[in-house]
């Protein structure tokens, strides 16, 4: 038996509140469900279950919250990853709406599990969205003019070029809009208080114990085989998203990880709010998106930069710091404290990949960056499909998915010519 690996060396794992010990699996084990991985997906599975009544065991192979659940960038999003009319252009308005309503429950849920279940993660409303190209800024307005129109909603203030700069702290940007229903948080600090909040529904969690294979005929019992024991359940959740080690080669052809980077700079004092005044989170329009926004202790937490290969950049506080200093070039007498980096999945389309593998085998992966929300109400989708309720779950399983080309040994650099062709376009402007 391994070690788990520590969290990486991030500001969330120096802020995180103290989690008990969970000691790997020792001997098999028998449960209603077994849930794979403790991320967002993994945790809101379980608790969700277990408020039904379910005997549920969730193995994690590290720590609870150990992959992009813990080291995100803490940002909740309106909408799904496509924007809605790329939705309605692909399936239809009924269906685009029907997304649409399942993206808005999942910020709902987001906010309801934190005041539910008292989860201390420094929630914070409010999110904007900055174009980074003036000659996006006509189609940037019209997605949101569309969604008062068609959607009703209701949740945007638009923000010319002049008011985006007093918004941010930059005038790099050439407008925007505000989403006041949208929000950040401290993501390893919400992944340990959903955690929690399952152990007190009932639910049992072993860290340090990879899932080394499953197995089960239909009509049976589903296995899920570690190094220290087997685990038998009627239905099993793969909830490992960008770290399935080879678990499941379906979701490995449907979901491809890539690297993702933040850092986070010493406390700024009264410079943060000279930054961003009202303390949002932000986002920028670009294909490889910067995102930032202050922390509670008055740091800037700023996301940039991917790579797409199996290591990280040698010096990866100068990396992500390249990409802050082209938004605020005045933060280059700024000491940075962390810079951790982790693997986040991503699809052909963007869109999650919710699956039903085989009777009693379910999964949810490829947020796509979108998985705080997503992930969060996938919990809660999957537990109604193992309930009986499969309508929900099925309206996200719909959505078609291509398998990443080239099979295992040739998706890889498909991936790294389709994202640096991206990264090119963003960086000519």
């Amino acid at each position: 038996m391994t070690e788990p690996a520590p969290h990486a060396p991030s500001l969330y794992a120096a802020t995180a509140h103290e989690a008990p010990e969970r000691p790997p699996l020792d001997g098999d084990a028998a449960c209603d469900v077994c849930v794979v991985g403790a991320g967002y997906t993994g945790l809101s599975t379980a608790l969700h279950l277990a408020k039904k009544g379910r005997r549920v065991i969730v193995i994690e192979a590290n720590r609870v919250g150990w992959g992009a659940s813990g080291r995100n960038g803490g940002q909740l999003h309106s909408g799904q990853r496509r924007d809605q009319e790329t939705l309605e252009d692909w399936f239809g308005f009924d269906r685009a709406r029907a997304l649409f309503d399942l993206a808005e429950e999942a910020k709902h849920t987001v906010k309801g599990l934190i005041s539910a279940h008292g989860i201390d993660c420094d929630w914070r409303e409010g999110l904007i969205h900055a174009v980074h190209k003036k000659s996006w800024l006509r189609e940037a307005d019209h997605e949101v003019e569309h969604l008062i129109a068609r959607y009703g909603w209701d949740g945007a203030t638009f923000l010319d070029r002049e008011a985006l700069a007093r918004a941010i702290g930059t005038d790099v940007y050439f407008g925007g809009w505000r989403d006041g229903t949208a929000g950040h948080l401290h993501p390893l600090n919400y992944a340990l208080g959903l955690a929690r909040a399952a152990e007190e529904a009932g639910v049992r969690i072993h860290e340090g114990t990879r899932a080394l294979g499953l197995d089960g005929e239909a009509g049976g019992a589903r296995r899920v085989k570690t190094a220290t024991g087997t685990i038998s359940a009627s239905d099993v959740v793969v909830a490992a998203n960008g770290y399935l080690d080879g678990l499941c080669a379906e979701i490995d052809a449907h979901v491809m990880p890539i690297r993702n980077y933040v850092l986070a700079t010493e406390p700024l004092g009264p410079r943060a709010s000279r930054l961003i005044p009202l303390r949002e989170a932000v986002a920028d329009s670009r294909f490889v998106v910067h995102y930032w926004r202050i922390s509670a202790d008055g740091r800037l937490v700023f996301g940039g930069g991917e790579t797409y290969g199996h290591s990280d950049p040698k010096d990866l506080k100068a990396f992500v710091r390249a990409h802050m200093l082209k938004i605020y070039p005045d933060l280059a007498d700024v000491k940075i404290d962390y810079a951790w980096g982790g693997t986040l999945a991503v699809t052909m389309n963007r869109m999650p990949y919710f699956r039903r593998l085989r009777p009693g085998v379910y999964t949810a992966a490829g947020y796509s960056g979108h998985g705080v929300a997503i992930a969060t109400l996938a919990g809660k989708l999957l537990a109604e499909a193992i309930e009986g309720d499969t309508s929900r779950f099925d309206v996200m399983a719909s959505i078609p998915a291509r398998a990443f080309p080239g099979g295992r040994r040739l998706r890889h650099p498909t991936l790294v010519l389709a994202m640096s062709w991206y990264a090119l376009r963003d960086r000519l402007g």
